[in-house]
């Protein structure tokens, strides 16, 4: 099969190209980039014979649409930025190629129609939050005979040791999309009942909490989702008496941010009076990017914590997920990273063998075989462990 990577070059990219050149269905890898200066670097961290280097613009959706077709690819993995999204979609509607994606998929959801009728496979949210912990979801409301709790933590973290500024947090994934996540409602089902924490409210609300976390201890959960539009999608609603989706972080988090976003600092809108344009927004971004990079030899850790329970066979039972990836020191390429583009190729694998042959916009919690998909992970290293109690 032969497998385009759009934004290949990126941290995603790289770990979806590294486990892409591993398998032995994969005959043709196009990484394609914007830039491909750093293509060079890649033969350091994998056996770069089966990848091809196509520098595209994205934001030309011509130009997707002609790459598509010139290069006749089996499945596309999108790890480009949300902005570019719809974009490459529609091309691929147009030009007949299935993608996966690991954004979120509301920006497309209108084109499932067309989708059928193009006789592609669209599957966004494809990555690690949302993606692994999605498919787990899916698969615990399958398991259950009536659902009442439904939640899922996810976050990334530096590990203790690297914890040397005030935020206990280091860079491993879009800096601006993590500030970006703190500017979105999150809406979750509380005694029953759907409830929205707004954005200006996310670091101060009776939401918060912290989980204990196996080998780790105590970590901050911030409201950082929409957990209603899944138990929808699942057709748990009804049974749900609770559900959230949250952001874990070491402790502190909210207690920093809560007097920043009061502040303004996450705002939009252009300062008057400076010699340039520029928002607070924008200015974090480039004031903290520098200060918050992981050092060689650093690692960033991945943590997944889901949580379900309800009725099996007639008994209460409570049932708990967790996941632990950690940086490769063999290719350097963070936990994070691994976690967000290894099941962008399995799926995408999955897809271009015919495995996955349902059409139109699909997603990881309903479309995805869990057994297949799980195994798949495992045999890559990274191991969902469960109890049930």
């Amino acid at each position: 099969m032969k497998i385009a990577v759009l934004g290949g070059l990126g941290l995603q990219g790289k770990a979806a190209l590294l486990d892409l050149v591993k398998s032995e269905s994969v005959r043709e890898i196009v990484c394609a980039d914007v830039s491909i200066k750093e293509q060079e670097k890649l033969a350091k961290i994998m056996d770069t014979r089966k990848i091809k280097h196509v520098r595209l613009d994205a934001s030309y959706k011509a130009d997707l649409s002609a790459f598509f077709v010139r290069e006749k690819v089996d499945a596309a993995i999108d790890l480009l930025p949300l902005p570019f999204m719809e974009n490459v979609f529609e091309s691929a509607v147009e030009t007949g190629i299935s993608v996966v994606s690991t954004n979120y998929g509301k920006p497309i959801r209108h084109l499932h129609a067309a989708a059928v009728d193009a006789g592609v496979v669209l599957m966004p949210e494809c990555g690690l939050d949302p993606g692994i912990d999605l498919v787990i979801c899916g698969n615990a409301a399958r398991r259950f005979d009536e659902l009442h709790v439904f939640n899922s933590y996810c976050g990334g973290i530096p590990e203790k040791s690297a914890c040397d500024n005030p935020l206990n947090y280091k860079i491993s994934w879009n800096w601006e999309m993590v500030l970006r996540t703190q500017q979105r409602t999150s809406v979750f089902i509380k005694d029953g009942r759907r409830v929205e924490v707004p954005p200006a409210e996310q670091h101060e609300n009776d939401m918060i909490h912290t989980i204990s976390f196996p080998g780790l201890g105590e970590l901050e959960a911030i409201p950082n989702g929409d957990a209603a539009f899944y138990t929808d999608l699942l057709g748990v609603t009804a049974s749900v008496k609770q559900a959230g989706r949250y952001a874990l972080r070491w402790p502190g988090w909210c207690q920093f941010w809560r007097p920043v976003k009061k502040l303004g600092f996450l705002s939009d809108e252009t300062v008057q009076g400076l010699p340039c344009p520029l928002t607070p927004h924008e200015f974090l971004v480039k004031f903290l990017e520098p200060k918050l990079q992981y050092r060689d030899g650093e690692k960033d850790l991945v943590v997944m914590y889901n949580v379900f329970g309800g009725i099996i066979g007639g008994s209460e039972k409570t049932m708990i997920t967790t996941l632990t990836i950690e940086r490769d020191p063999d290719s350097g390429l963070f936990g994070m990273s691994l976690g967000v583009g290894i099941p962008g190729s399995i799926v995408a694998q999955m897809i271009a063998g015919g495995v996955i042959a349902s059409k139109g916009i699909l997603n990881p919690s309903v479309d995805i075989p869990y057994n297949m998909f799980m195994s798949a992970l495992q045999e890559r290293g990274i191991q969902v462990k469960e109890e049930m109690s």
